[in-house]
């Protein structure tokens, strides 16, 4: 049955699950069949185990309009100021997990946050990822912004401004200008960005209806839904030019970000691409660099072989890029179904 459940598409916990089973048992059957079942569990009923009655009054407690907002660990007590014992904390929540009510037993539950649709780019400008973040003045509590906006594909920087604000506005004028400058058509390009005001202004978001650009948000809150403007902060902050105390207004930040950019995209050799600049890969040449490093590998590994014990390093180029793939089930566990 278990067998037959992971062939549909059930994972393997869940199915042992409902047959009462942990996976740990079933792979055990599974792997060494001819032992049988080996469990020793009891021939008798515990001496302390609750009555019916008990079992009953318990889940009434538990779903009385004073106690169902509490957790056992706040039952307990409770009830124990009242003089009542009635169960220990871990028999209550054994028979509220058996009951299926370790959940919101009122009418409020939280919201669920679903991950936000995963994009795919296989080549440049098919989709971006922007963010913003604070630079540091002289001025305590006053800050510098730096919009920036990622080609996730080729990790090129497509645009970037810095304004002394956050705004809707300022984040619409930098879209339509990469728009313009990359020459991005309608229906061409996805942006992703978290669930700040600038991202989800009525002038951001008209402007990119305009444009034909597909807006895509990540979960509140959920900063691993943005991960590549994350990485690139991290990046700019954390290099040795970075200013140790703070820049000293709009124009320092300009000159500073203009040297970051031109390093970024044309020098530095992203580990995320293959050890290629950003340029060279949104430039699609990143092909042929990397066909060239293989020969040089494989011409290495031909002079002396006896210094390669394995395959030469893989060079191959990266066809895809994923943000927010979906998690995929355990393959691992599926693989013997089959």
């Amino acid at each position: 049955m278990v067998s037959e459940a992971i062939i549909d598409g059930c994972r393997i916990i869940p199915a042992c699950r409902a047959l009462s089973i942990s996976d740990q048992t079933f792979r055990r059957w599974r792997d060494s069949p001819e032992q049988g079942d080996e469990r020793q569990g009891p021939k008798t009923q515990p001496a302390n185990k609750l009555s019916q009655y008990e079992r009953k009054k318990v889940i009434e407690i538990a779903t009385s309009e004073k106690y169902r907002d509490h957790s056992p660990d706040k039952i307990v007590p409770m009830l124990a100021d009242e003089g009542i014992y009635l169960a220990s904390e871990s028999t209550f929540y054994r028979i509220m997990r058996e009951e299926k009510m370790l959940v919101h037993r009122s009418d409020v539950s939280p919201k669920s946050r679903h991950r936000p649709e995963p994009l795919v780019a296989t080549g440049p400008n098919q989709v971006y990822s922007w963010d913003i973040t604070y630079l540091r003045t002289p001025i305590l509590g006053i800050f510098l912004y730096l919009y920036l906006v990622l080609d996730i594909y080729s990790r090129k920087i497509v645009g970037w401004r810095i304004h002394e604000n956050e705004s809707s506005e300022n984040a619409a004028d930098l879209i339509e200008n990469i728009c313009i400058k990359e020459g991005i058509n309608a229906k061409q390009l996805s942006l992703h960005s978290d669930n700040g005001s600038p991202m989800k202004g009525a002038t951001m978001l008209a402007t990119l209806q305009r444009l034909g650009v597909i807006p895509s948000f990540s979960r509140p809150s959920v900063s691993n839904d943005n991960p590549f403007p994350e990485s690139i902060f991290r990046t700019l902050k954390y290099c040795p030019q970075y200013p140790s105390d703070c820049f000293g207004g709009p124009k320092q930040a300009i000159a500073w970000m203009i040297d970051f950019e031109r390093w970024y995209n044309h020098e530095h050799l992203h580990s995320g691409i293959k050890f290629v600049t950003p340029e060279s890969r949104h430039q699609c040449l990143d092909n042929e660099i990397l066909r060239k490093r293989k020969l040089v590998y494989e011409k290495a590994k031909q002079g002396r072989p006896n210094r390669w014990s394995r395959g030469t390093r893989n060079w191959e180029p990266i066809t895809l890029v994923k943000l927010n793939p979906k998690i995929e089930s355990d393959l691992a566990d599926m693989k013997w179904a089959a």
